[in-house]
C-alpha cells in the first residue's frame, strides 16, 4: 500500500490540482502528526489556470486546510526555468510566513528519468543526474514512486484532480521526451535510471563534501591559485562548486569552460559573463562573483 512518512512538524504543500500532487496531499492528510498548509502558484501561462486554482481551494476545503495561493503573469513564452523560480520564490515565502519546518513537492520516480535525460541534453554535468533531491527545507517523499502507482491510487480512492492541456505540447522538451521516449521504456531500462540517479546521489554528496573542504566557508570570492593550480576537470568542479554555494545553479559546461580559462589566462580587471545576470571578476589573486554592470563588461573568452 502506498504511504508516505514525514517527521511530525508544518509543512507546505505544493498543490497543483494534477493528479500527483493530489495524491500526495492525500497521503499526507493521512498523517496525523502534521500540520499541512496548501500552497497552489497560478504561472499566469494558461488560460484555464484560474480553475486550477478555484479546484484546488475547495479541495483544501475538503480537507479543512489553510489555502495559500500566489500569481503571476508570466506569459505564454515564459520558460520552463522561469516558471520554476517565480513557484519557488513564493512557496518559500509561504513556508516563512507560517513557520513550516519544509516544502512538500509531488515529484516522483518518472520526473527523476525525465531531470536526468535532460540535465544529460544540457550538458549540466554529474549533478545533473541527481538534481532531484530532499533536503531539510524541501522535501521530496515521492521520488520512488512512479507516475503509474500514483495514478492507481487516484483511481482507487476515487480522487479527482486537473489535467494540464500543455501536457501534450511536445514542442516542450520534457513532454517530447516523456511522450516519444520515456513511455516507451521497459520496467529493465528504467530501473537502470534509478540505479544511476542513486549511485551518482552518493557520489556527489561524497565529493561535494571534499569540495567544500577544499574551498572553506561559502563566499562570493575565491582564491584564484586554487583553480589555476588544479588540473582542468577538477578546476571546473571546484568552480561549479563554489557557483553553486552561491546560489547560481543555471550554468552549462561550456560556461565552466569559459570560467577555467578565463581564469587561467584574463589579465586582471578583466570579466567572465555568467548566466543569470552574474559575472566572475578576475582579480590579482581572488576571483570575485558580481552582479553585471556596464562598467565590468570587457572580457575574451
Amino acid at each position: 500500500m502506498l504511504s508516505v512518512e514525514l517527521p511530525p512538524g508544518t509543512y507546505i504543500v505544493a498543490v497543483s490540482g494534477g493528479v500527483d500532487s493530489v495524491v500526495l496531499l492525500d497521503l499526507l492528510v493521512k498523517q496525523k502528526d502534521l500540520d499541512l498548509v496548501v500552497a497552489h502558484f497560478d504561472h499566469g501561462i494558461r488560460e484555464t489556470s484560474a480553475k486550477d486554482r478555484e479546484f484546488v481551494g475547495k479541495l483544501s476545503g475538503q480537507y479543512a486546510l489553510p489555502f495559500e495561493y500566489g500569481t503571476a503573469k508570466l506569459g505564454a513564452g515564459a520558460s520552463e526555468e522561469q516558471a520554476r523560480k517565480a513557484r519557488y520564490e513564493f512557496l518559500q515565502e509561504t513556508r516563512k510566513k507560517h513557520g513550516a519546518d519544509a516544502i512538500v513537492t509531488a515529484h516522483h520516480q518518472d520526473d527523476v528519468i525525465e531531470t536526468i535525460c535532460i540535465n544529460l541534453l544540457r550538458g549540466t554535468g554529474r549533478m545533473g543526474l541527481s538534481s532531484l533531491t530532499s533536503r531539510k527545507d524541501l522535501r521530496r517523499p515521492l521520488l520512488e514512486v512512479s507516475k503509474a502507482e500514483l495514478v492507481t491510487y487516484a483511481q482507487h480512492h476515487n480522487l479527482q484532480w486537473r489535467e494540464d492541456e500543455t501536457n501534450q505540447n511536445t514542442d516542450y522538451l520534457r513532454n517530447w521526451l516523456r511522450h516519444k521516449i520515456l513511455n516507451k521504456l521497459s520496467d529493465e531500462q528504467r530501473a537502470t535510471f534509478i540505479t544511476l540517479y542513486h549511485h551518482a546521489r552518493v557520489r556527489n554528496e561524497e565529493l561535494n563534501s571534499l569540495l567544500s573542504s577544499l574551498l572553506g566557508e561559502s563566499s562570493n570570492t575565491l582564491q584564484k591559485s586554487i583553480v589555476i593550480n588544479a588540473p582542468h576537470d577538477v578546476a571546473k568542479e571546484l568552480l561549479a562548486h563554489w557557483l553553486r554555494d552561491n546560489s547560481i545553479r543555471d550554468f552549462d559546461q561550456k560556461t565552466l569552460e569559459r570560467l577555467v580559462i578565463g581564469t587561467k589566462t584574463l589579465a586582471k580587471g578583466k570579466t567572465v559573463p555568467i548566466k543569470r545576470g552574474v559575472q566572475m571578476i578576475i582579480g590579482d589573486k581572488q576571483l570575485e562573483l558580481s552582479s553585471l554592470s556596464s562598467k565590468n563588461s570587457t572580457h575574451s573568452v
